[in-house]
C-alpha cells in the first residue's frame, strides 16, 4: 500500500477504514489489522481478510479514513491547506507565502517567496508554532537560515 500526493501513512493498527469504491455485496469498512513499511509502502492487514481471494477482492482501492481520525497536525502536510497561505516568523514578521510543498522522507518543507527570496522551512515541531485557519502560519526560524539584513515590505 503506498500513500498519495505525498502524505504520510496514517494507518495503525485498530483504526477502522472504509475501501472504495465500495463492493457491491459484504463488508464496506474494515478494521486495520497490522501496518508495517515496506521497500514498496506499507505492509497492512485488515480484519477479516485472510486468503489470497480475500485480499483480491480488495486489490486497487483507495482506503478512507474518518477525518476525526487524522492527527491534529493533519493539515501542515496537505498542500492543499498549505500553498497559499502566508508565513510569518516571530523574531523577523513577514517571510512569505507558501509556493510548494516538497514531501520528504524524514520531513516536508515548505517553500515559501517573499522579500527575503524563497526560504526552504522544514516542517518540523521546533519550527511551526501555530497554524490557525484564516491567520498566517507562524513560526521560528532557525538564525541563519533567512537573510535577516533584508526588511520586509510592508
Amino acid at each position: 500500500m503506498v500513500s498519495t500526493n505525498g502524505l504520510p501513512l496514517l494507518l495503525r493498527e485498530g483504526l477502522e477504514v472504509a475501501l472504495v469504491p465500495p463492493r457491491l455485496k459484504g463488508p464496506r469498512s474494515f478494521v486495520v489489522d497490522s501496518c508495517a513499511e515496506g521497500k514498496g509502502g506499507a505492509l497492512v492487514s485488515f480484519e477479516g481478510i485472510r486468503t489470497i481471494g480475500d485480499a483480491s477482492q480488495i486489490v486497487g482501492k483507495t482506503v478512507l479514513v474518518r477525518k476525526s481520525d487524522l492527527p491534529a497536525d493533519f493539515e501542515l502536510h496537505d498542500s492543499r491547506s498549505v500553498v497559499g497561505r502566508e508565513v510569518e516568523d516571530v523574531r523577523l514578521g513577514s517571510i512569505g507565502t507558501v509556493v510548494d510543498v516538497i514531501h520528504g522522507p524524514a520531513q516536508d518543507v515548505w517553500v515559501v517567496n517573499g522579500s527575503r527570496g524563497e526560504t526552504l522551512i522544514p516542517v518540523v515541531e521546533a519550527i511551526v508554532r501555530s497554524w490557525e485557519a484564516g491567520m498566517p502560519i507562524v513560526v521560528d526560524l532557525p538564525r541563519g537560515l533567512v537573510e535577516e539584513g533584508v526588511k520586509a515590505c510592508d
